[in-house]
């Protein structure tokens, strides 16, 4: 259970890692402005303190955080060239800083949920 426990750990740390690589791709000259919104976004929504999916409902909830942030990390690092990839992880190697929560990406999660909620609401009272 132990070595269990330790990968999961190395996993999320792992996976911050490269949140912080993202982020340095968005900030790089020479990445396409497509691939710094992409990159971006995966970002903001990793930070977000509000899910798209809540992590309260079982195992659903968990989907995004298992799923959409690696598929997201891995699609901006394909767009781009590998020696852009290269200066940012060494970059974010030699750096130990941590992102800070993104309310902002927060209030559009919570505004895309209100707007599945009225559509709903809307669908079901007109039936």
């Amino acid at each position: 259970m132990r070595q269990f426990i330790d990968k999961i750990k190395h996993w999320a740390k792992e996976i911050k890692r490269q949140l912080y690589v993202l982020f340095l791709v968005s900030q790089h000259k020479d990445v396409p402005i497509y691939v710094k919104a992409l990159a971006i976004t995966v970002v903001a929504y990793a930070l977000s303190p509000i899910d798209l999916i809540p992590d309260f409902i079982p195992f659903l909830g968990f989907l995004d955080d298992i799923i959409l942030l690696p598929l997201g990390i891995v699609m901006v690092f394909r767009l781009i060239s590998p020696s852009i990839l290269e200066e940012c992880k060494n970059q974010a190697a030699n750096h130990n800083k941590k992102l800070p929560k993104n309310w902002i990406a927060g209030g559009v999660i919570l505004v895309i949920w209100v707007t599945v909620l009225i559509l709903l609401i809307n669908k079901f009272s007109t039936l």
